[in-house]
């Protein structure tokens, strides 16, 4: 016999109660009466078990639905109060796993590479519905808005897709993109950035050099290939971005930025480092 079958049928008091309101008499209740609390794992098992009365059998397809039920906890928990919290934990287990994967996700930001927009210590909450929502299996996004210039957005590390990076967008598929000192430039026109942070590392000093050893103040200029994007952090002199390790496929982006909700510095003890000016600021 299978320990857990995916459907089963049985009569409880609420199956019962639904047959009462859909007009079963109390004598038929009475006549199923024992066989309230059983399982059975297939339609036959039930109807060879059901009394040979005309009211019965008339109703059999009526019983037979009402007492089809999928996944049922009580045949593998059968204390009522244990499988109560149980119930109660996959239902908020399950809601927080859509509301995680289709509309609102936190990151906590560990390092400083989006300063002076997003501190070491933020916590945020990104969309995840901005750019599409993806329908499983099929793999095809519904309701999608195209990512646009500016926008804060999350996407797996294209060398680790294991962790989360989060970065803005400057280039858009099909730009050519150069950077002369410091200043971007999309199709040979200068770009306004005035969220970008200019902050050079204690001991750097080459103009053409970053922390990583590759061109910060000059690069490119590159065209950006049809579905990728480009993508930099605000904080121009640290942050590992499309300069060092390339594009960004347009379909890897999961979600955009949008408001800071808690702020703790991890440099700090519990007794400081809090923030609270930058609670509930919105990321722009």
């Amino acid at each position: 016999m299978n320990l857990f079958p995916l459907i089963s049928y049985k009569f409880s008091q609420k199956t019962f109660r639904k047959l009462q309101r859909k007009g079963l008499s109390e004598e038929v209740i009475r006549q199923l009466s024992h066989l309230e609390e059983k399982f059975f794992e297939t339609p036959e098992e039930l109807q060879a078990e059901l009394p040979e009365t005309a009211a019965v059998r008339n109703n059999e397809k009526l019983l037979l639905r009402s007492a089809k039920g999928y996944c049922r906890l009580d045949r593998l928990i059968p204390n009522r109060s244990i499988r109560e919290w149980v119930e109660a934990l996959l239902f908020a287990l399950i809601v927080a796993t859509v509301v995680r994967t289709y509309l609102f996700a936190p990151f906590k930001i560990p390092s400083g590479s989006m300063i002076p927009t997003i501190q070491i210590g933020d916590h945020i909450f990104a969309t995840m519905y901005t750019y599409g929502t993806e329908i499983p299996i099929l793999g095809i996004r519904v309701f999608a808005d195209p990512v646009k210039r500016g926008d804060i957005v999350i996407f797996p590390y294209p060398k680790n897709p294991s962790v989360d990076y989060i970065k803005r967008t400057i280039g858009l598929p099909g730009e050519t993109l150069e950077i002369r000192n410091d200043k971007v430039f999309i199709d040979g026109k200068e770009l306004d950035e005035p969220y970008a942070f200019f902050d050079r590392p204690k001991g750097q000093s080459d103009q053409n050099q970053s922390f990583s050893d590759g061109p910060v103040s000059n690069f490119g200029p590159v065209q950006i290939p049809e579905g990728k994007l480009f993508v930099m952090g605000d904080n121009r002199y640290n942050s590992a971005d499309s300069r060092y390790w390339g594009f960004v496929d347009v379909d890897e982006i999961s979600g955009k930025g949008q408001i800071i909700y808690w702020s703790h510095d991890p440099r700090e003890s519990l007794t400081s480092g809090y923030q609270f000016s930058r609670i509930l600021t919105l990321l722009r």
